[in-house]
């Protein structure tokens, strides 16, 4: 963890993946994150697998550096005693959906009244502006609906998802950017914003930013950009496996046709011309294909290497846990205390000659509740009424025999 975002409160309402990753990015820069849960918890605890101790993977790698509270916000005090915390923070971040936040007393209007500094955040599915505004968003909707599920068919297969929840992610990088900008703003100003980050638009420019192509400059020409969406562009079958190679200069594709003896290819009028060239692209890659089957993974490795040509063989998920660059760089080792975790996911950005401390476990069920509730002035006669009264939901561990 470090110590950028230090003094920085974010209130945290939300669930699986997307608001509860930008949650942790913000915790990972340093901010403190109270991450305020449904009595039951975030449904992300309960995907398997999980621990001995019955925390999901899911849920530990994307809720480290944060403290949690459970609050029943159907009760008047469970709503109250999340306002005080939204009184006291500079970020509120949610991923409900805006009807739902409305019924709740939780808009933007109601709390920037309140606390003027803050800045408001929605992690949504789609703007609030159009007619989708309250249609429910998950991962594989908003893959569908921003074309990703569809570029599969530009080569000749059928519509497939990503498989990774790929738009959560991304949603979660806007949103935690973001959220960044406006505290450098809010900083400047004195004044706090509104953010709203819909997965459905946020996925559309992820998709768009090269697929607009021509499209860009003529209405009424097709998008798509055509190097992306060749069918010939594919990782190559070797003799042992599988390689991933792409050519990108004319340094680069020349070095490699004369590895393969293609001079023929070298020789047409169109090779020299960047322009020319790409509208053959499709061609040079079905060369490829039918090159790599002749030689070994590890002989084209060596090769491309010599031949300074990008290059990678194609990693499975059990693979990138053995690769010797992320040993090397220590990126799988623990970074909690977590039972039975032998490994985590971390945040990749380093920060070189940055001041920093051990990242802080994914928490416990409401663990922080009672230290959270002694900050805003409740004494432990009071905390225990509330526990007694159920606004608090389950504290830690009480759900560890139904696990």
């Amino acid at each position: 963890m470090l110590d950028l975002l230090k003094d920085v409160r974010v209130v945290e309402l939300t669930t699986i993946v997307l608001g509860p990753m930008a949650g942790q990015m913000l915790g990972d820069f340093g901010a403190d994150v109270v991450k305020v849960e449904a009595p039951n918890g975030d449904l992300a605890r309960y995907v398997d697998p999980r621990s001995q101790a019955g925390v999901s993977s899911m849920f530990a790698n994307n809720n480290r550096n944060k403290k949690s509270i459970t609050l029943d916000l159907k009760t008047a005090e469970g709503r109250e005693i999340l306002l005080k915390l939204i009184d006291g923070a500079d970020v509120f971040l949610h991923n409900m959906r805006l009807q739902a936040v409305e019924r709740l007393g939780l808009g933007p209007a109601e709390l920037m009244a309140r606390n003027p500094r803050l800045i408001y955040c929605s992690a949504i599915g789609f703007g609030s502006d159009g007619p989708y505004a309250a249609r429910p968003a998950y991962d594989d909707v908003i893959q569908a609906a921003s074309g990703i599920a569809s570029l599969p068919t530009y080569t000749g297969n059928d519509p497939s998802y990503v498989p990774g929840v790929i738009a959560d992610k991304i949603a979660a990088l806007y949103a935690a950017s973001a959220i960044s900008a406006a505290l450098v703003g809010r900083g400047r100003s004195g004044r706090g914003c509104e953010i709203e980050v819909p997965m459905f638009e946020v996925m559309t420019s992820f998709v768009m930013a090269e697929h607009m192509a021509a499209a860009s400059f003529d209405e009424a020409a097709p998008a798509g950009y055509q190097r992306l969406l060749n069918r010939h562009r594919r990782p190559f079958p070797t003799s042992d496996g599988w390689i991933a190679v792409l050519p990108y200069t004319e340094r680069h594709w020349r070095r490699t046709f004369e590895e393969l003896g293609r001079g023929d290819v070298l020789a047409q009028p169109w090779f020299a011309d960047a322009t020319k060239r790409s509208q053959h692209v499709g061609e040079m890659y079905e060369i490829l294909g039918q090159e790599m089957p002749k030689r070994a993974t590890d002989t084209w490795i060596e090769t491309f290497e010599r031949l300074d040509v990008p290059h990678s063989r194609v990693s499975g998920l059990d693979d990138l846990l053995g690769d010797p660059h992320l040993q090397a760089v220590g990126f799988f080792a623990p970074t909690d205390d977590l039972e039975n975790r032998v490994r985590s996911v971390p945040q990749p950005v380093r920060f070189r000659a940055q001041p920093s401390v051990p990242d802080r476990r994914a928490p416990e069920l409401g663990e922080d509740g009672p230290a959270l509730l002694a900050e805003l002035g409740f004494g432990p006669e009071a905390i225990r009424g509330l526990e007694a009264r159920g606004v608090l939901g389950r504290m830690a561990g009480s759900d560890k025999e139904e696990a």
